[in-house]
């Protein structure tokens, strides 16, 4: 029975493979481009809006939150995480196949910083929103928020880098 489920193999890849191998690439791409912005802000971005005064550094941040989800960024952050999870739900039919495994822990490493942003970033940014730059207590509201923020961006920086490498790893070892 398993015969009529899966083709036999020709020695070169099947439609499922090249499917899963490309949303996988796609995803590497992805997982990349977004470690490479959360590291941005990790290294230096966070780091000189601390630098300023706080008024200073709570506005810019509050233009960065508010410019950051336009449609070419959410469609990498979010795109990324549709097409991890697809080639991870095809791969684990797979799981004998190479680097279907790779697939799988790279989604999920993925998704837990999609998990983070949601859980986290999203909610802690709504807020800073709210506060007023001028206000008497936005140098305290700043200081709350900057250092935790940053340690959290630190797991997005390193889940999406982690995510990256499974996916490479994963089309490498499919080809």
């Amino acid at each position: 029975m398993d015969r009529l489920a899966r083709p036999e193999s020709t020695g070169g890849m099947t439609n499922h493979d090249t499917w899963t191998r490309s949303l996988t690439l796609a995803s590497a791409v992805g997982a990349g481009l977004s470690a490479g912005v959360f590291f941005g802000f990790s290294t230096f971005v966070m780091r000189a809006l601390g630098n300023l005064p706080a008024r200073q550094g709570l506005s810019a941040m509050q233009a960065i939150n508010k410019a950051a989800p336009n449609p070419l960024f959410m469609a990498v952050l979010f795109g990324t995480a549709v097409t991890g999870t697809a080639a991870a739900v095809l791969s684990v039919r797979h799981l004998d196949e190479p680097g279907a495994m790779w697939t799988v822990v790279g989604a999920g490493a993925y998704l837990v910083g999609i998990a983070i942003t949601a859980g986290y970033h999203v909610p802690h940014n709504d807020a800073l929103a709210l506060v007023a730059p001028d206000g008497a207590g936005a140098a305290g509201a700043w200081q709350a928020y900057r250092v935790p923020w940053t340690l959290w961006n630190h797991a997005r920086t390193l889940t999406s880098a982690a995510a990256a490498v499974c996916f490479t790893v994963a089309a490498r070892a499919a080809t």
